[in-house]
């Protein structure tokens, strides 16, 4: 399965991520919520491109910016 943004998944999907790109404060930032390579994620809504997102046992909410350094498959 090639690699997309997870503002391309659809609610309810479950993803792995694959890629985080992006300068070293923003990855590491999304590290420090949980955002780190092979771990699934699950989109719980989309609105307007900002996601809520489930990560490990947490809800983040990301604007559409921010989502769109998440690369998934």
């Amino acid at each position: 399965m090639p690699m997309m943004p997870i503002t391309m998944g659809k609610p309810g999907e479950r993803y792995t991520i694959r890629k985080i790109t992006g300068r070293d404060e923003v990855r590491q930032h999304l590290a420090e919520m949980g955002f780190v390579l092979d771990t699934e994620l699950v989109v719980v809504s989309e609105l307007s491109g900002n996601l809520i997102l489930q990560v490990r046992d947490s809800r983040v909410a990301l604007d559409k910016g921010m989502a769109n350094r998440i690369l998934v498959s």
